[in-house]
């Protein structure tokens, strides 16, 4: 069975409660327990969520040691300003798709650039949770 690693950045452990007119109502939990309902049997879902940047780069050096080769990552306010990230995701063999709840090409011009987003296999945008399991279905095909 494939392992599936799902990095969160920060704040996103306040969804259900973070500007849900733009993030939605669903919890992190509640988005992660659909993602591992919709893997089912395909794949093995690891997640970790965290505040910090150097806890995500860790995050993804400890996995990428461990042999897992697919990812999903929401860098979150990350995605426009960690160079730190994007060197960890570039330096890491695990194949990352990046995903945004929101649509960040509608938002404001500073989230329109994506730093993290070169060192990933795909980005998607504006499906809010879905885009979560179009991202597993994405890496289930590669």
């Amino acid at each position: 069975m494939k392992k599936i690693a799902i990095l969160n950045g920060p704040n996103l452990h306040r969804l259900g409660k973070r500007e849900p007119e733009i993030y939605g109502n669903l919890t992190l939990d509640d988005i992660l327990g659909s993602v591992k309902d919709h893997a089912g049997e395909r794949a093995e879902i690891v997640h970790y969520q965290s505040n910090h940047e150097g806890d995500l780069i860790e995050q993804i050096h400890t996995w990428s040691d461990a042999g897992i080769s697919l990812g999903i990552i929401n860098p979150a306010g990350f995605t426009h300003t960690s160079v730190a990230l994007r060197d960890a995701l570039s330096s890491c063999s695990i194949r990352f798709v990046e995903v945004h709840l929101s649509h960040i090409y509608q938002r404001e011009d500073f989230r329109h650039n994506s730093v993290t987003a070169p060192a990933c296999v795909a980005q998607i945008s504006g499906m809010g949770a879905h885009g979560y399991k179009a991202a597993l279905d994405y890496l289930l095909s590669l």
